[in-house]
């Protein structure tokens, strides 16, 4: 099998040793993505390098209360990458570090995702994917991340290089895509979402992911796609205060970066996406992937999802997206990578750069590559969990 364009990085044993390993093997992209927030940050949300990581330290007691150990894995990454952790948690909270200054410009919107059920998808496999919409300059930091730890799921997920979570699937069948949502009020400090999609991905099942995504206070709004291998699906738009939810219509699911399901009580009066392309993204994906229920071979239903995926109305603010030239280079959009998961089968592809130029190209660790179902536990372990 060919070398694919973007590294594998695969980690296991406790969190701190999981980490260091994580932090040496992406150290140069870390350095990278590093640089460019530094300089990002002033220009979004007028904040130096340094009041980044002395703000992120904040976070420590509530993600260590939401997701237990995780912050040794990210003390691990700081040393074997050589940076601070409050540099590393940074890299993990960027997205709300972005928004940080309510007077900051809109930004554009990111990310149009999608999950594909047996009726939608002719050869009645289940599918998840996404285009991946964010900043040009951080495409060469990004890396596969596969973890293994003791008494989970094995995920395998597309992250920057630093960063704990973002989207992907784990070896129980149950796979994560995510959005901006836009919305900027907000109820104080939360949980930075890189952490919920972590916790996310690791659940066994649906009401475990369910119960990570409701049970947390979030610092702002986000859009979750859950799918499942046993053919189901569901949109859940979270925001800091109350959540809602959409499923599958015709066996299709997709979503981009505004309100569908209900429009906040807190921004309701003046509501307008922050990105208008929104508006069209989801519709022209939604009307190409409906096209793959009529295919029964899989190769040409993922040459569907591809073709739809690269669609380009109104370029560059198109569904496949391209740095718009009338953009600041700290601010243009791209899609950075492309995803599409079978999890049917357990195939995890992926286009590195926008799917118009790069062909979706498998990964060589099926996502069934670990424990598919929960250990079993004595009725005291039980009762000591419970």
């Amino acid at each position: 099998m060919a070398q694919l364009s973007i590294p594998l990085i695969e980690v296991s044993g406790g969190p701190l040793d999981r980490g260091r390993a994580y932090g040496e093997a992406a150290k140069d992209r870390i350095a990278t993505a590093i640089d460019y927030y530094a300089e990002a940050f002033v220009r979004s949300a007028g904040l130096s390098w340094s009041d980044v990581t002395t703000r992120a330290l904040g976070w420590v007691p509530l993600i260590e209360d939401y997701l237990p150990g995780i912050l040794e894995e990210v003390r691990g990454i700081a040393e074997g990458s050589g940076r601070t952790f409050g540099e590393i948690l940074a890299l993990n909270g960027r997205g709300e570090l972005s928004y940080a200054n309510p007077f900051a410009g809109d930004e554009p919107g990111e990310c149009t995702s999608f999950a594909l059920m047996p009726d939608g998808s002719g050869d009645g496999h289940v599918y998840c994917g996404q285009n991946w919409d964010w900043r040009n300059q951080i495409r060469d930091t990004l890396v596969l991340l596969r973890v293994e730890q003791q008494g989970k799921p094995t995920i395998l997920m597309q992250v920057e290089a630093g960063q704990v979570g973002r989207h992907g699937a784990n070896s129980a069948g149950l796979a994560l895509n995510a959005n901006g949502l836009g919305s900027r009020f907000s109820q104080g400090m939360g949980v930075p979402g890189t952490f919920i999609r972590r916790k996310v991905l690791e659940q066994w099942d649906m009401h475990g992911a369910l119960r990570a995504v409701f049970r947390v206070r979030q610092a702002f709004s986000t859009n979750l796609v859950l799918t499942h291998r046993e053919a189901f699906a569901i949109d859940v738009e979270t925001t800091p205060g109350r959540h809602g939810w959409l499923y599958p219509t015709d066996g299709l699911l997709v979503h981009a970066n505004h309100f569908e399901s209900f429009i906040p009580t807190q921004v309701a009066d003046d509501y307008r996406p922050n990105g208008l392309d929104t508006l069209y993204r989801g519709y022209r994906a939604r009307q190409e992937l409906m096209r793959c229920r009529h295919l029964t071979d899989s190769a040409e239903v993922r040459a569907q999802v591809r073709r739809a995926m690269s669609d380009h109305f109104s370029a560059p603010n198109s569904l496949c997206t391209h740095p718009d030239p009338d953009d600041h280079p700290l601010d243009a959009y791209v899609t950075v990578a492309s995803s599409l998961v079978d999890l049917t089968t357990g195939e995890y592809r992926i286009a590195v750069g926008p799917p118009c130029e790069n062909d979706y190209e498998l990964v060589p660790r099926n996502i069934y590559d670990g424990p598919t179902t929960r250990p079993r536990t004595s009725p005291a372990d039980a009762l000591i969990g419970s």
